[in-house]
């Protein structure tokens, strides 16, 4: 996998990771990271990526891995970012796709860049703070949900509330969850690791961003979308992925009945696999 550094116009740098097929590719997806991830794309996907003839892209987000800080960054910024190392790389269409809090950014590539996105995944994905009708933190677990309603108070409640040193609690996960990370998703500690030891800077701006006007509607997405959710979720609860799922003008839900928030990644592949059906449909 090649890495590079994009230097923008402002200054800032974007730490990009760039792995493609044999041959030509007929596909480029930009995998959107969660929190606190690096931007590696996920490498139990690289054989069926290679045989579906698909180039992964990734990237950092500020504040994270070998990227620069963007103060005040909102979901909506993702698009700006990813639009420019797509420009980089010659890249004139391609997939989005993106698992927790990656989901609402690869969304903000599908709706604020409509003649360049071709289709979006959403796994275990949040829906906006403001959406009409949902009970936004029932069904999250404590952990989660506090760092969430601190940063809904602002970026200073959140800093804050990373001094409390609270514990990590481990029935955020479900015993599905918890056999996919002894599994075939261990792959997630090598994001997690080098997220973490950069400090919590990424993962207050993305908890903000998260509770905060996006910056764009999801009824502006006009290309096929596809949400995946395990009900079982305690840290996305599955009722964000049904309300996105109805906002959405071409969506497609995909409800996993056993699944919690990292189990659900088994159904990764699959979605791999639609997307690339979607380039074929169109």
């Amino acid at each position: 996998m090649r890495e590079e550094d994009l230097v923008l116009g402002d200054g800032r740098t974007l730490h990009f990771y760039d792995l493609a097929p044999p041959g030509e590719p007929e596909l480029a997806v930009f995998w959107h990271h969660g929190t606190p991830n690096i931007g590696r794309p996920p490498e139990p996907l690289f054989a069926l990526a290679a045989e579906l003839g698909i180039r992964w892209i990734g990237y950092d987000r500020p504040s994270y891995g070998g990227s620069s800080e963007r103060s005040g960054r909102d979901v909506a910024s993702a698009a700006f970012d990813v639009e420019r190392i797509a420009d980089r790389l010659g890249i004139k269409r391609f997939a989005v796709m993106g698992h927790s809090g990656g989901g609402p950014h690869a969304l903000a590539c599908a709706a604020l860049l409509p003649e360049r996105v071709v289709a979006a995944v959403s796994i275990a994905g949040l829906a906006p703070p403001d959406a009409e009708g949902l009970d936004w933190f029932k069904g999250m677990g404590n952990y989660g949900a506090a760092a969430l309603r601190a940063a809904a108070q602002g970026r200073a409640a959140r800093e804050y509330h990373e001094t409390a040193g609270l514990e990590f609690d481990r029935e955020m996960f479900t015993p599905e969850d918890w056999e996919a990370l002894a599994g075939p998703w261990s792959w997630f500690d090598s994001v997690v690791r080098p997220a973490v030891a950069k400090g919590p800077d990424g993962a207050i701006d993305d908890d903000v961003a998260y509770v905060t006007p996006w910056g764009f509607d999801c009824m502006q997405i006009a290309c096929p979308v596809l949400f995946v959710h395990g009900m079982q979720d305690r840290v996305v609860p599955a009722a964000h992925g049904e309300w996105l799922a109805q906002r959405c003008r071409w969506a497609e839900l995909w409800r996993r009945p056993d699944d919690g928030h990292i189990s659900v990644m088994n159904y990764a592949a699959s979605s791999l696999v639609w997307l690339r059906g979607q380039l074929r449909a169109g």
